[in-house]
This record gives C-alpha cells, structure tokens and sequence, in this order.
C-alpha cells in the first residue's frame, strides 16, 4: 500500500509540475500575442501616417500662398490628430544639424553647422524618426 501511495504523490507531483509548466507558457503566449498585437497596431499607425504627410506638406505649402482661413484649420486639424498619435515635428531652424533627425538638402553661406532654412518637415512618432527634416545648413566661407 504504501508503494502505491508513493507511486500515486509521484504522479500527482508530475501532474502539478505539467501544469504550472502549461500555465506559465500559456501567460508567456498571452504576452508575446499582446507585444505582436501592439508592435502590428504601431506599424499600421506609422504608416497610414507616411501615407498622410503629403497631404500635410500640400496645405502646408498651400497656406504660404493664401490667407484662406480654412487651410490653417485644416492644418490644425491634421496636427492635433497628429499629435494625440503621437507624432511630433522635428524643430530645426537655428538648431545645429543633427543627422540623425536631418537631412541636408544644400549649404549656403551661414554659422557652421546651424540649419538656416527648412525644406521638409520631418517628424517623430513615439520617438522615432518617421521622416528626416530636409533642410540647408550654413557653411562658413573664407
């Protein structure tokens, strides 16, 4: 009897060992399918985003040649919503140019290494450059 009570704790041992192993897979699938989920979510956001910059630069540009007011509300629109994703632009003017967030289009006669006009927009998503700023950077002349 005794044997059998050993066999039977045994076997009971293993079972709850088998268990708290599926369980714990289980919550570490849970989790992976959690990131996946997030980490697709992110990407489809940073890209329906690229695909509306565009749309952005248009009424940007649009609103240097007019006074109309709807233009500034559609850029305003298309910015909070940029915003609450957040999308932020990249400040560039009198800044030192930083590769890494720029890129420079053209120099021009300036303070080196500080950008001096700004070409493109560029932004950041969550701290990520989605776009470089294209800009011109000044270049000292002897």
């Amino acid at each position: 009897m005794k044997k059998h009570d050993e066999k039977f704790d045994k076997k009971e041992k293993d079972l709850e060992n088998a268990l708290r192993r599926a369980l714990a897979d289980y919550q570490n699938l849970e989790k992976r399918i959690a990131e996946e989920k997030s980490s697709w979510v992110r990407s489809a956001n940073k890209d329906l985003i690229l695909r509306l910059l565009p749309g952005l630069d248009s009424l940007l540009l649009a609103e240097k040649h007019t006074d109309d007011e709807g233009v500034k509300v559609s850029i305003d629109h298309f910015l909070d919503i940029f915003r609450k994703e957040g999308v932020e632009k990249i400040e560039t003017i009198g800044r030192e140019f930083n590769p890494n967030l720029m890129e420079a289009i053209s120099t021009r006669e300036g303070e080196e290494g500080i950008v001096l006009e700004e070409i493109k927009v560029g932004y950041m998503l969550k701290g990520e450059v989605i776009r470089p700023a294209q800009v011109v950077v000044g270049k000292e002349t002897n």
